[in-house]
């Protein structure tokens, strides 16, 4: 069966690897789970993938910049999905409809607790608006998550919570006035490491936060914002690698019906 990974850029994608790996420790037929990476055209996605699925593909992954595009082709989603208004995993269903999913948060909520950071009733920190975070808020808030957005322009964040807020605590407020308090977990999901930079954020609130995790991951150093965090003496720190494998892990499931062990991976890659 053909899987795909598609994305643009693509061809940093550590995703057929691990989806090798994860055949191979779940026992697939090797011929069974071919996995590709594609380089979607930014013209011509829709297409791409349709033609993709027209040839017997059993699903893919979705990445950069597609997301919001590949959801709206789908036939069914997730609530997961719906409420992220984007997917990262499609499936073709036996009748031939196409099923969208989004695995982003569940990879986030495993992570974390692999980190063993996560009970309930905690108060988690996200910084950033954006489609990152959009795509991790609902598992958090089904974890027993309290969850505080903040973002440089406030009415993006308080939209966001506004919709998230049947589904738990939930509120947004402005980077610049975020009261200086202690929280569980602070997760960056804004993009400013992709550029070398790290978020507007008091030291101060960094500095007595019990945990740090940075979506972006770099397997050679620290991000700039774990970096920021080290020199300031925070102990916990993870990047957002473990992220990664486990949403991948969860789209395997939703492949295969079989769950992968993603803690080889670590050292694997």
């Amino acid at each position: 069966m053909l899987y795909a990974v598609w994305g643009n850029p693509i061809a940093q994608s550590k995703s057929p690897q691990i989806y090798r790996i994860f055949a191979e420790q779940t026992a697939q037929d090797a011929q069974d789970v071919q996995y590709d990476a594609m380089l979607g055209d930014e013209q011509d996605f829709e297409r791409q993938l349709s033609a993709f699925f027209a040839q017997g593909a059993a699903g893919c992954n979705i990445t950069s910049p597609f997301k919001e595009r590949a959801f709206k082709l789908a036939d069914a989603h997730s609530e997961r999905c719906l409420m992220a208004e984007a997917c990262n995993t499609l499936k073709k269903l036996d009748d031939g409809t196409l099923y969208a999913d989004n695995t982003d948060g569940a990879g986030l909520v495993t992570d974390l607790q692999r980190l063993n950071w996560l009970k309930p009733n905690q108060t988690l920190l996200i910084l950033g608006a954006g489609g990152a975070t959009k795509g991790v808020l609902l598992p958090l808030l089904h974890a027993q998550q309290n969850i505080v957005i903040a973002n440089r322009t406030l009415a993006k964040a308080q939209q966001m919570a506004e919709k998230f807020s049947p589904y738990g605590n939930i509120r947004a407020v402005e980077l610049s006035q975020l009261p200086a308090q202690s929280f569980d977990v602070i997760i960056n999901a804004t993009s400013s490491g992709l550029h070398g930079g790290t978020v507007a954020i008091n030291d101060e609130i960094l500095r007595v936060a019990k945990a740090v995790y940075d979506m972006q991951y770099d397997r050679q150093k620290d991000t700039p914002f774990l970096a920021r965090c080290g020199a300031l003496g925070i102990q916990n720190r993870s990047d957002g690698f473990g992220m990664l494998l486990a949403q991948a892990a969860h789209s395997f499931y939703l492949w295969r019906g079989v769950m992968p062990n993603i803690t080889p991976l670590f050292e694997q890659l």
